[in-house]
């Protein structure tokens, strides 16, 4: 059955958390934008019976359903996985589909250890993470810069660019100490960078956005205030772009894409040589 018009259920199966299985697939499921997908998280399937409890999942939405669930799964262990190859489903097997081809090219086994993406494998990169997070949330919105000097990266951008998003991706994605500071109007009439900043030039990044998205944004938070009119965002806008212009700072605009692409330009960009996130 291949009824494009229903929803088709789509199933993220996993022995720990679902990241992995629901950042692959999802990328995959992307490129069929003309199918609508229901998306249903199975994490921490991590025992016989939890196996069998998500076949039964699957097979009841199976019953019901006008489509074949599709099922992406990251789970190592054999038994469970034959579980869940033994239902009702079309079943993507990254297991299948990366670590075997590895193991024959690399000619060793690989460990077959539950959770090590996502789980405390290496101690020091995990607790430099957490300096991280720790890092973007105390230097967030411009609050301190006593700590700019430990800083890898530091956004400058007006207020609701995406600053703060960005930096906690940096920190979280690649423990990457990232702080932002917010470039008001009074600021950018001056024409040059705030004082506070100017001794660590290398470090800053610049994020512009177009003024009516900058607008969209700025309506959720404060509702037809001068704030978040047209005309001031598009003043900010200009100045801030002819800010990054006459200061030579690298920027990138936000309007349309991501925080996963900001995240990834501004390390390529800036040349960071980011930790290992494993």
């Amino acid at each position: 059955m291949n009824n494009h018009a229903a929803v088709r259920p789509v199933f993220f199966v996993s022995d720990r958390t679902g990241i992995t299985a629901e950042n692959l697939g999802h990328a995959l499921l992307t490129q069929f934008n003309a199918i609508k997908f229901e998306h249903h998280s199975l994490p921490f399937i991590d025992s016989e019976e939890k196996a069998r409890e998500a076949a039964r999942t699957i097979n009841r939405v199976a019953e019901t359903s006008e489509n074949q669930p599709l099922v992406f799964s990251t789970l190592i262990d054999d038994v469970h996985r034959r579980i869940i190859a033994s239902t009702h489903a079309h079943i993507i097997d990254f297991f299948d589909a990366f670590i075997k081809p590895l193991e024959e090219e690399l000619h060793t086994p690989s460990s077959r250890a539950e959770g090590l993406l996502h789980g405390i494998s290496n101690e020091v990169v995990y607790m430099s993470r957490m300096d991280a997070i720790n890092f973007a949330l105390k230097n967030d919105d411009g609050a301190s810069t006593r700590e700019y000097k430990h800083a890898d990266v530091i956004l400058i951008g007006v207020s609701r660019s995406g600053k703060t998003p960005t930096c906690l991706y940096l920190a979280m994605q690649f423990g990457l100490c990232a702080a932002n500071y917010p470039l008001t109007e009074s600021d950018l009439e001056k024409g040059f960078l705030p004082e506070a900043l100017q001794p660590y030039r290398d470090k800053l990044f610049g994020l512009v956005i177009n003024a009516e998205r900058l607008r969209m944004i700025r309506e959720m938070r404060r509702k037809n205030s001068e704030y978040s009119s047209l005309a001031q965002c598009q003043k900010e806008t200009r100045l801030i772009r002819s800010l990054f212009e006459q200061e030579k700072i690298h920027n990138i605009d936000s309007s349309q894409i991501s925080v996963e692409e900001i995240a990834t330009s501004i390390i390529q960009l800036m040349k960071i040589n980011r930790p290992p996130i494993y």
